[in-house]
């Protein structure tokens, strides 16, 4: 078996581009039956969020699963199967593991360490597996994920510090207002900047955000997506009189935010602290409005310091996070092994009870004449010799997992005990009763 990922995010993919091949919620569940249909597709996993979409499948076939799993990308987007390839970024076994538990950690977020998309993560594969597109693998390794990123957030500082502007502006917020005080922030502009300032903002428990610009349908498409209020950039004076934070980062070559705006809504403010941060270029906030009480303004020069010393403190953090990583990976890997074990194990279990049984009838006719306690005396000692003499090639087959011609060795177990196929049958058992899970779960989508 193959774990295979398909990773679309912003290292490869435009916005527009992401935009294009993104599932919504509605059509995860659809989405996830369709792909799990596809041929040498066995168990999937699906993500979109705003700045990356992920397939994570498991295949009995590395090209098969691959090509398959890029047909549905294309097919469903409607998207030319060549641009898929393109902005689609494939890793195949160990590196997919790797990938995975990287995304999960925040480790390969725009924003190093936020905490977003590990519930991402833990809600997709939850919705997968409430679908019972997961299976054995999927079900421990992303458990697996999980577990190891809520213990890099909880026993290392990667997540404590400011590495964005609008990280930072949180941070402020922070040391300004008091920790259990409902925070209202504006963002003025609506491009990538802004979204990620909301992303920003939402994953550090604030939600109370109004977007406006100049495009009202532009303002609506990102508040949509994040749940919030928008509004067009002629109410930004209202909005002010009732914010605590604004992050402001729009293409205007003129300032949004004027002196003359802030004079007129001081007075009904009510020397309520209003924090405005801007990250546009040219600069969106006139600098003159620092001379009022309680108006707190940072440019990008003012937070770059702050941003760079911190970036640098989770950057070393990180390491550690990848410590935990390859410890984890080891780990998996020993379990994955060891399910190719199990089925020659069972067999070499089910072939020695079988020769048990029919070596026990034949002594039962040519003695017919036993006792009761003769037949358990019996029995139990022909089981006992049978035990021993499965120890040690139960003790070897178990060791050979984890050696890297393990495969190899295990067939040659089979042959030389003569259990192909009672492997096979184990292995057959095994698909039967997950194949029956999934056409049970369609069946019930079917009648809903």
């Amino acid at each position: 078996m193959h774990v295979i990922s398909l990773s679309l995010n912003y290292r490869k993919a435009t916005v527009e581009e992401r935009e294009k091949v993104q599932f919504n919620e509605v059509e995860l569940t659809e989405a996830l039956h369709k792909l799990r249909t596809e041929k040498s597709i066995l168990e999937t996993v699906l993500l979109s969020t705003c700045n990356r979409t992920e397939v994570y499948i498991v295949s009995d076939q590395i090209h098969t699963g691959k090509y398959y799993a890029q047909s549905f990308l294309a097919d469903w987007f409607d998207v030319d199967l060549e641009t898929i390839k393109k902005i689609i970024d494939v890793k195949v076994g160990e590196e997919a593991i790797e990938h995975l538990f990287y995304v999960t950690a925040g480790l390969d977020s725009m924003v190093l360490g936020e905490t977003q998309i590990l519930g991402q993560i833990r809600d997709a594969f939850l919705k997968a597996q409430n679908e019972q597109t997961t299976g054995t693998i999927f079900n421990k390794l992303f458990k697996e994920a999980i577990t190891v990123a809520k213990k890099g957030h909880n026993d290392t500082d990667i997540s404590k510090n400011a590495v964005s502007t609008s990280y930072a502006a949180v941070q402020l917020v922070n040391k300004i207002f008091d920790e259990n005080r409902a925070v209202k922030a504006v963002v003025i502009g609506a491009g990538e900047m802004s979204e990620q300032s909301v992303l920003n903002l939402t994953s550090n428990g604030i939600t109370d955000i109004t977007i406006v610009n100049r495009t009202i349908d532009n303002a609506q498409r990102l508040a949509d997506k994040f749940g919030c209020s928008y509004q067009a950039m002629d109410e930004l004076e209202d909005c002010l009189l009732d914010t605590d934070l604004v992050i402001s980062s729009t293409s205007s070559r003129n300032y949004v935010i004027t002196e003359y705006m802030l004079e007129s809504i001081q007075a009904k403010r009510a020397a309520r602290p209003l924090i405005l941060i801007d990250i546009a270029m040219p600069r969106d906030i006139e600098p003159g409005t620092t001379q009022y009480d309680n108006v707190y303004m940072y440019n990008v020069d003012d937070l770059q310091g702050l941003i760079d010393s911190n970036l640098e403190t989770r950057q070393q953090e990180a390491k550690k996070v990848e410590s935990m990583i390859v410890k984890a990976q080891d780990d998996f890997d020993t379990w994955v092994n060891q399910l190719g074990v199990t089925p020659v194990i069972q067999a070499l279990r089910t072939k020695a009870l079988t020769i048990h049984e029919e070596t026990f009838k034949s002594v039962e006719r040519k003695m017919p004449d036993m006792t009761d306690r003769e037949k358990t005396v019996i029995s139990k000692h022909m089981k006992s010799i049978i035990n021993q003499m499965l120890k040690d090639p139960i003790t070897y087959t178990k060791e050979i997992g984890n050696e890297k011609h393990a495969m190899k060795k295990l067939k040659e177990i089979e042959m030389l005990f003569g259990i192909e196929e009672e492997v096979e049958e184990v292995k057959n058992r095994e698909r039967d009763k997950h194949r029956q899970a999934l056409i049970s779960k369609q069946s019930e989508i079917a009648f809903e």
